[in-house]
């Protein structure tokens, strides 16, 4: 990506602007994400810090009571814009890109792979490697 994305939140006060290549697109199963963020699995691309950067409107940051995670959300409309994880890495949900991208995500933001896909509570079926923890570890046979 050569040139900066930028996203809004729903009401469109905070715009974040994204620079360079994710580290990691995935579909989270893990129980961290699935609380944290309230959903089944996350779908989202992971940044460096510093490529991920409120540009305009006011944010709030909730850092996560016992974990190494935290959100920083709208504070007019609460959306969350970007979590950060234990690796200092900067979680963009893919549906705040899609909106951005007129509701479609772009090819090159598309998961490339599932995420601690044993702690799942439903099954998917697509051709992505399913890695049964981090990607660096065995694979979900079937």
């Amino acid at each position: 990506m050569s040139t900066p994305l930028t996203a809004n939140c729903f009401c469109g006060a905070v715009r974040i602007e994204l620079t360079g290549e994710p580290v990691a697109r995935a579909n989270c199963h893990c129980g961290s994400c699935r609380d944290f963020y309230g959903t089944s699995m996350l779908s989202a691309t992971a940044w460096p810090e510093q490529q991920v950067n409120v540009t305009e409107g006011a944010t709030t940051r909730f850092p996560h009571p016992t974990k190494q995670l935290a959100q920083t959300f709208c504070v007019a409309c609460g959306e969350t814009v970007f979590g950060e994880n234990r690796l200092n890495m900067r979680i963009v949900p893919n549906s705040l890109l899609a909106r951005s991208t007129d509701g479609v995500l772009a090819a090159d933001m598309q998961p490339t792979m599932h995420l601690y896909y044993r702690n799942r509570i439903i099954d998917v079926v697509d051709d992505l490697p399913k890695y049964l923890d981090g990607w660096d570890g065995p694979l979900h046979e079937g």
